[in-house]
């Protein structure tokens, strides 16, 4: 059985944007991740920033999303 990873600020489970974010802005080799709102704190940021985040480097052709 595959464990579910979660966030390692707050515990929630997370999806594949967000642990290919993480990856990306963080660190390629992370092993923790962050969830939107946790990652958005941590970066100062508001979490629709990282969204269209998330599609701009989807729309790059970024294999993490």
């Amino acid at each position: 059985m595959v464990r579910e990873k979660c966030c390692r600020e707050c515990g929630a489970a997370l999806s594949r944007d967000e642990i290919g974010l993480t990856k990306k802005l963080l660190d390629a080799k992370a092993k923790e991740f962050f969830c939107y709102a946790c990652l958005a704190e941590y970066l100062e940021v508001e979490e629709e920033f990282l969204r269209a985040k998330v599609e701009e480097f989807r729309d790059e052709g970024c294999t993490l999303f």
